[in-house]
């Protein structure tokens, strides 16, 4: 039983793209999520779903019954991950059970069984079915990088989102008492202004409400003007704090082969891990290789004597010393 669990694992978990077993299981549950978002929005069409009701209804039921049986075995299997406290058989369990994407495994089924239950909102039960695309992040690099960006930077974006909202709140209300009285419709309360704010400092514009006023066309375009860099400060962030993990990863990846590479060689061991770290970092193959191959470079050019004392120098303290270099620069 052990041994199945375990393979359970590497199936479900981690993504080896020479196990072909695991790849043809990601495949196929990337492909029902994507059919499933896809279903979910075909069956807001009125004609469609009068239509294909039954066969909508056919294939919810077995997306449920897929996802059900893969969320039972991410939490049998889950007391084989390493490196978390997830082994007790049941707290591990549990703990599992409570992490974000355990949670939203569960979310995405739920649904299908309160609309069993009755009393419900079966539109609102299809949007909430929408969530299920966010369980590609499981199967994405680049959407796991962009979780791990918006983590490390969730402090700069909230300050970043906290200045943009009081913007739109004080231009609301400047705008309110520029036209309120000449525009009671459009311009009647700070609320209703607020959508004129902020689809002017988004730079959308859609004309329906519009300043008259000489002084709410001078806030308009002031507005207008420092809107401009104040809506792509999150965007910045999020593109900095791309460009730190991109980086962070490359020199974790070069470190370990560093590392690996102290003996003077790369064993089928070493090879192994390198491809669980560059699978783990996101980093593509072209990617890796330039960073081995690179490595490798150096180590080729760095002298097998010492210049000074004539000693011979082992690819040990060869890397070290360029490691050493690498810093102080």
């Amino acid at each position: 039983m052990s041994s199945f669990r375990r393979r359970s694992y590497e199936i479900l978990e981690s993504a080896r793209d020479d196990d072909a077993a695991s790849r043809w299981c990601d495949l196929f549950l990337v492909s029902l999520i994507t059919l499933n978002v896809i279903a979910v929005i075909l069956e807001s069409v009125p004609e469609l779903y009068t239509a294909h009701g039954e066969s909508f209804r056919v294939f919810e039921t077995f997306s449920v019954i897929v996802f059900t049986i893969e969320y039972l075995f991410r939490v049998w299997v889950s007391v084989e991950q390493t490196g978390i406290v997830h082994h007790h058989p049941v707290t591990g369990r549990l703990r599992y059970m409570l992490t974000p994407m355990a949670l939203l495994d569960l979310i995405v089924i739920l649904p299908y069984f309160l609309a069993l239950l009755g009393g419900f909102d079966l539109r609102f039960l299809r949007v909430l079915r929408l969530l299920r695309v966010f369980r590609l992040t499981r199967y994405s690099s680049a959407l796991r990088l962009l979780k791990d960006v918006v983590n490390v930077e969730a402090a700069n974006i909230g300050a970043a989102l906290f200045i943009l909202m009081m913007m739109v709140v004080l231009s609301a209300s400047l705008v309110y008492l520029a036209e309120f009285e000449v525009q009671p419709d459009k311009f009647g309360s700070i609320p209703a202004s607020l959508w004129w704010a902020i689809i002017t400092m988004t730079s959308i514009g859609y004309g329906d409400a519009v300043p008259v006023t000489a002084t709410g066309k001078v806030l308009g375009s002031i507005i207008g003007i420092i809107s401009v860099g104040m809506v792509a400060l999150p965007t910045g962030i999020l593109a900095s704090g791309f460009n730190q993990a991109l980086h962070h990863r490359r020199q974790a990846y070069g470190e370990l082969i560093d590392a690996i590479l102290e003996d003077g060689k790369i064993t089928e061991a070493d090879h192994e891990r390198l491809r669980e770290a560059r699978d783990h970092m996101g980093l593509s193959d072209r990617e890796a290789a330039s960073i081995l191959n690179s490595a490798r470079h150096q180590l080729r050019k760095m002298p097998v004597n010492c210049p000074h004392c004539g000693e011979a120098i082992t690819p040990a303290q060869s890397l070290a010393r360029n490691a050493s270099v690498k810093k102080s620069d």
